[in-house]
């Protein structure tokens, strides 16, 4: 496994240079370039203009603007944001840990759902309780989540005041203190049950669906005649069997951390990496667009890894040569 692991790393190379020119081509097809979202072109010097644009490298030729900035970026220098005026590096360091916490605290929502209602699916098929779960999976199927989300803020924010609406933690409160991770935990809830909840619906699905196809199966039924208690058929036998289609959503989630959340921060106003996204697109801070984009494509790298590793670990019939 070691050796696979690291031929797929090697491999990740080629990939993310090739991610890193379409993210570069992209951006610089999009209208104007980072200097347009700093000035206003109808009250500054066009010549100041044009001296800031070969002072800052965009009228270089292609080749060398994309040199330049991949050369950075795997230095780990992304460049200044023409928007906050601070590193990509700094801004990212702020933003991050707030997004990883509400998309670790949604995953963990997401799979105690999913398990709980898969399993009880699973293992009682076609009963009232099951057309239940059923009947909840399509509505979360059917409703966006910026919908959830604005029904969420109206109700328990606005009408119950349970829940804040907008930030992320109670400013007033020092850093490091329980009290600022109880205001963080509370702030984060809702836009967690609301990412977490609606994601639940496939997962119970396919957990459902292949603890019932498994119930069914030879080494099933071998291991019922040969007297083996029923719980630990589903424990042991069926639900190591069921989880393994789930370990492709995990591994895809690593990435979905970040980009699952976009809509979400932005209307909870949370500050997160979903919201420093859009607010780049919409001012041309391509610097910071251009590292969360490669941020993301790496995410996603790596979570196809994790993916196929956990295969191995979870199935022992699988072998990664």
């Amino acid at each position: 496994m070691l050796k696979y692991t690291i031929r797929r790393i090697i491999g990740m190379i080629p990939m993310l240079l090739l991610i890193s020119i379409v993210v570069f081509l992209l951006a610089k097809a999009m209208p104007g370039d980072s200097l347009s979202g700093e000035i206003d072109p109808n009250n500054t010097d066009p010549q100041y203009i044009e001296e800031m644009r070969e002072r800052l490298g965009y009228n270089d030729p292609l080749p060398v603007q994309y040199f330049d900035w991949i050369s950075g970026f795997f230095q780990g220098d992304f460049g200044k944001s023409t928007r906050y005026k601070i590193p990509v590096s700094e801004l990212l360091a702020e933003r991050l840990p707030n997004t990883i916490f509400l998309g670790v605290t949604s995953l963990v929502i997401t799979y105690i759902l999913a398990f709980a209602m898969g399993i009880f699916a699973g293992r009682k098929p076609y009963t009232i309780g099951d057309h239940v779960i059923g009947g909840l999976n399509y509505i979360g199927l059917a409703i966006p989540s910026f919908i959830a989300a604005v029904f969420a803020i109206y109700i328990f924010s606005f009408n119950l005041g349970w829940i804040p609406y907008a930030g992320s933690v109670d400013i007033q409160l020092e850093k490091g203190t329980l009290d600022y991770w109880l205001s963080r935990f509370h702030h984060v809830l809702m836009p967690a049950v609301v990412l977490g909840a609606l994601s639940t619906a496939s997962y119970t699905q396919f957990l459902r669906n292949d603890i019932i196809e498994n119930s069914r199966k030879d080494f099933v039924r071998t291991a019922r005649a040969k007297g083996t208690a029923t719980s630990k058929i589903y424990n042991v036998h069926i639900l190591r069997n069921s989880i393994i289609p789930l370990i492709t959503f995990l591994g895809f989630d690593i990435a979905t951390i970040i980009s699952g959340a976009i809509i979400t921060e932005t209307i909870f106003t949370y500050p997160g990496i979903g919201q420093l996204f859009l607010n780049s697109v919409s001012s041309r801070d391509y610097p910071t667009m251009m590292a969360i984009t490669m941020m993301l494509s790496t995410l996603t790298l790596i979570g196809n890894l994790v993916a196929d590793i956990l295969y191995g670990v979870v199935d022992p019939r699988i072998r990664l040569d």
